[in-house]
């Protein structure tokens, strides 16, 4: 199986390539690093890297840009980051990627908890992580040739948070993370919200 990991340099990217590359192949795609690069927030980045990449089964996001912040100090551009990059960029590789997936390919997308469990300073990124698992489950009635796609929702990631100098304790290893990535590619489940604390879909 071929799986293109979109954002592979990153903590969570790293843990879904290790996760998968003893039995297929990762396709390595970061913002500035990797095999391949892709700026989700253009489409015309995204076809260049699927005319690039050629034939795929599925493809794995881990990344997207959304702005944490105070709400009074959020600007308009902040809130249109994560629009325009976390949300529709994931929202294009499903819709650019569908001419050129395999038969009963799959994509998965990451949100984050934030979607529903809102804290100080997230009101430019819940609303995003809403949107994006709002697709899934509404795209996936309409996918042709079988083709699934669902989308995890991780939380704070162990490493994240020590990277940041902050309390750990309450975070997930990236490698726990990652399991949920495997279960939506190698599973037979569409349309769902993938909990990465538990891999149980909603």
């Amino acid at each position: 199986m071929k799986i293109i990991v979109i954002g592979a340099t990153g903590t969570i990217g790293r843990a879904v390539v290790k996760a998968v590359s003893s039995r297929d192949h990762a396709v390595i795609v970061g913002h500035r690093w990797g095999e391949y690069q892709v700026d989700l927030a253009s489409p015309a980045s995204i076809k260049k890297l699927y005319r690039a990449v050629g034939s795929f089964d599925a493809v794995v996001c881990a990344a997207g840009l959304a702005k944490f912040g105070a709400l009074k100090e959020l600007t308009d551009e902040d809130f249109h980051l994560g629009l325009s990059n976390k949300f529709m960029g994931q929202v294009n590789l499903v819709r650019l990627g569908l001419p050129v997936i395999a038969e009963r390919g799959s994509f998965t997308l990451t949100s984050g908890v934030l979607s529903m469990e809102p804290m100080a300073g997230s009101a430019a990124i819940s609303p995003v992580n809403a949107a994006i698992e709002g697709f899934v489950r509404a795209a996936a009635l309409e996918l042709p040739k079988g083709v699934r796609v669902n989308v995890v929702s991780p939380p704070w990631v162990k490493e994240t948070l020590e990277a940041m100098g902050r309390d750990s304790s309450a975070g997930v290893p990236a490698a726990v993370v990652a399991k949920a990535y495997v279960a939506s590619v190698e599973g037979t489940m569409s349309g769902a919200v993938i909990d990465a604390r538990t891999s149980v879909a909603r």
